[in-house]
């Protein structure tokens, strides 16, 4: 499917971006703190409604 040069380039590829990310995320971390208050309350309405719609499709499976 994939020859192991690709193999290899997509490993460092993956190594250098998640590298590149949390550099990145760590340069910027005082201007989440002011800018992005409460943005769990987000991500905790997004995985409530993404739970809310498989338990509908499980209930009307059946």
């Amino acid at each position: 499917m994939f020859s192991s040069g690709q193999l290899v380039f997509a490993v460092c590829f993956f190594v250098a971006f998640v590298i590149a990310a949390i550099y990145s995320y760590r340069k910027d971390l005082a201007l989440h703190k002011v800018y992005y208050k409460g943005n769990y309350k987000v991500l905790l309405g997004f995985i409530l409604f993404i739970s809310l719609l498989f338990i509908i499709k499980i209930y009307f499976k059946r």
